[in-house]
């Protein structure tokens, strides 16, 4: 009888924004072009958060569905109804983000971001990424949880990278890294003195320039979380097969 039952799908605003976007294009009081509201006057026409609003764009920009112009405003893209459509069915029927397909987009990026900061980091960035690893020393040796300093710290070396693209992508996914960091206690199982040191040796190699120290650098301080992602998918296959 189990087999029969199907998970009960809790909708989320953001879902529900992006469905009632897809209703308004397939009813055609939206065509490909037009501009939306402004976030605000969405927001108060939904009776929700701005930041719903501006999740729903930003997801939607991610997959090409939107476009945002500076002082401009949002709008559709003039891709055709029927992309448009399919585009949007794709991105409201995609699974939650699995923290391993989380981890193995991160590891590229970042190792792309270490391997482009070496080359190209400036004097500031490098006061800058050295601030963000004293703030996660300071937190850790008090004892504390650092998610969000440990992130800042590579979020900096992805400014440094001076690839805006590169760095949006990692802007992207890193609400849904700390969520899970939290979720599966990742923390929890890791080595803070370790830790630090590989952001040393990180940071070390942005400084000496050396590309390629700081892209192996970086693939090593990711290594043990890795590794712990493909321990959770493990252990969820095994769930879902009981």
């Amino acid at each position: 009888m189990l087999d029969n039952l199907q998970k009960i799908k809790i909708e989320k605003p953001v879902d529900k924004i992006i469905g009632q976007i897809k209703s308004l294009i397939y009813n055609g009081e939206i065509k490909p072009g037009d501009k939306l509201p402004s976030e605000r006057a969405l927001a108060d026409h939904l009776g929700i958060g701005r930041s719903h609003v501006r999740e729903a764009i930003l997801k939607l920009e991610f997959y090409g569905i939107l476009k945002t112009y500076p002082q401009n405003g949002t709008f559709v893209s003039g891709i055709g109804i029927v992309a448009l459509e399919e585009l949007i069915s794709n991105v409201l029927n995609l699974e939650e983000h699995d923290f391993t397909s989380l981890v193995e987009t991160r590891i590229l990026l970042e190792k792309q971001a270490a391997y482009l900061a070496a080359m190209r980091r400036t004097n500031a960035d490098i006061a800058s990424i050295s601030n963000a690893l004293r703030a996660y020393e300071k937190k850790t040796k008090n004892g504390q949880q650092a998610v969000e300093e440990d992130l800042l710290f590579h979020i900096k070396i992805a400014e440094a990278s001076k690839n805006n693209v590169l760095k949006s992508l990692m802007m992207i996914i890193t609400p849904d890294i700390v969520k899970n960091y939290i979720n599966l206690n990742v923390c929890d199982d890791l080595n803070f003195n370790k830790t630090l040191k590989e952001h040393q040796a990180i940071l070390e190699s942005i400084i000496n320039q050396d590309s390629e120290g700081a892209s192996n650098a970086m693939a090593l301080h990711l290594k043990d979380v890795s590794e712990f992602s493909e321990n959770v998918k493990y252990i969820n296959h095994e769930m879902i097969k009981k």
